[in-house]
């Protein structure tokens, strides 16, 4: 069992950064791949960012790419999501996930709400 908190989201003007937190509960924590999704008001949740357990490979929405950093922390069992060059449309709630085979995320967190303004 999994559980998993977001945090640091909040209100960026478009250009500034954030980084979201995702603080996970359970000892196998570090043998979960995590990824990161989100979803802007009258729009189906979309894929951000993930990680693999071990941190040694990384995926990026092309919406996000070159933007957005994920990176885990297994002995703080935290992964973390740091934004740049944010814009208006990157304008959503944050969810992080946990998956064991990449097919499924298992476990998800409430969510963090991100808003960018002009």
């Amino acid at each position: 069992q999994v559980q998993l908190g977001e945090s640091g989201g909040g209100l960026v003007q478009a250009g500034g950064s954030l980084r979201l937190s995702c603080a996970a509960s359970g000892r196998t924590f570090s043998s979960y791949n995590m990824g990161w999704f989100r979803q802007a008001p009258g729009k189906e949740r979309e894929f951000v960012a993930a990680i693999s357990w071990t941190g040694d490979n990384t995926y990026y929405a092309d919406a996000v790419k070159g933007r957005f950093t994920i990176s885990r922390d297994n002995a703080k069992i935290t992964v973390y999501l740091q934004m740049n060059s944010l814009k208006i449309e990157d304008t959503a709630v944050y969810y992080c996930a946990a998956t064991r085979d990449w097919r499924r995320y298992d476990y998800w967190g409430q969510g963090t709400q991100v808003t960018v303004s002009s």
